[in-house]
């Protein structure tokens, strides 16, 4: 699930949901702007900068970091990039802050005793998605961040209930909108294998008032094109992984090719890798029984 674009959409939608995840958000929280800025020598790119206004004195820079799986590095480069970033920019902000995102504990770095100064100090905030609480307590913007965790048993329900709570608590129709279409893709991600019309039965709405799907309607043709190429793709590294398993495992049964091609690209990829370590068909057979 391509859980970074869509906190990023998030952000930027709304630069200021960043500060709900605070105990002590900024005054002029409302007034600041959310960006990708990138540094040169070396050259990276910060994806989540939120940029406070033009003041005098100049203010505090937030970043913003999510990260959902496991780094060992995390902390060594985030405060790398961090203080490079504030030393080509240090006439331009007074202090910096930094807000991390965790699904869980589990998935930070094992070694913080380098960092624990910082990460102790008022200017990281470490937020824990998992430990926020009810879903259905949260404000409206943080709930769709932690609706990106919730399991898929659960998750139809809990975006049920965020679309009303939009309906009712949304001042603006565009902001009630916004919501809905976030839903929408949070759900979409969660469950690519749903058609558009269970995608509507599932959540109680028709898609085709989304800006979502009226986009993809306007671009029917080039999303018909695109899933051409890609199924000719899949083909491709079908036939390809196919011959290089014949030529190290001797002919392989119409079923067995049948199963191959029946596999994803990415998949087919992890295959064109590991059979390189195949020494017989059973470790075939093994790696296709763990796909499934």
């Amino acid at each position: 699930m391509r859980r970074d674009s869509i906190f990023y959409r998030l952000f930027q939608q709304s630069p200021a949901l960043l500060f709900e995840l605070l105990p002590q958000p900024p005054a002029n929280a409302q007034d600041y702007g959310f960006a990708t800025i990138a540094v040169k020598e070396p050259r990276f790119e910060i994806d989540g900068v939120f940029i406070p206004p033009p003041t005098d004195p100049p203010g505090i820079v937030f970043f913003g970091e999510v990260q959902f799986q496991k780094d060992d590095y995390f902390y060594e480069r985030l405060f790398a990039e961090i203080f490079l970033f504030f030393y080509r920019h240090r006439a331009d902000y007074a202090d910096w802050r930094v807000v991390i995102i965790y699904p869980n504990r589990r998935v930070e770095q094992d070694t913080i005793a380098p960092y624990e100064t910082l990460l102790n100090s008022e200017r990281v905030h470490r937020i824990y998605l998992e430990e926020l609480g009810d879903i259905e307590q949260l404000p409206l913007g943080v709930a769709l961040m932690v609706l990106t965790i919730v399991p898929e048993t659960q998750a139809p329900d809990r975006a049920r209930t965020l679309i009303s709570r939009a309906q009712q608590e949304a001042p603006a129709a565009s902001d009630r909108q916004a919501i809905i279409e976030m839903i929408t893709t949070i759900i979409a991600y969660k469950f690519t294998s749903l058609s558009r019309q269970e995608v509507e039965a599932m959540l109680g709405i028709q898609l085709a008032d989304t800006r979502i799907y009226r986009e993809a309607k306007e671009e029917g043709r080039q999303e018909g094109l695109q899933q051409g190429l890609q199924q000719g793709l899949q083909q491709g590294e079908a036939a390809l992984v196919v011959r290089l398993l014949q030529r190290r495992l001797g002919r392989l049964e119409a079923d067995l090719v049948a199963q191959i091609q029946a596999l994803s690209v990415t998949q087919l990829e992890a295959l064109g890798e590991a059979l390189l370590e195949f020494d017989q068909r059973a470790d075939l057979l093994d790696w296709l029984a763990r796909q499934t």
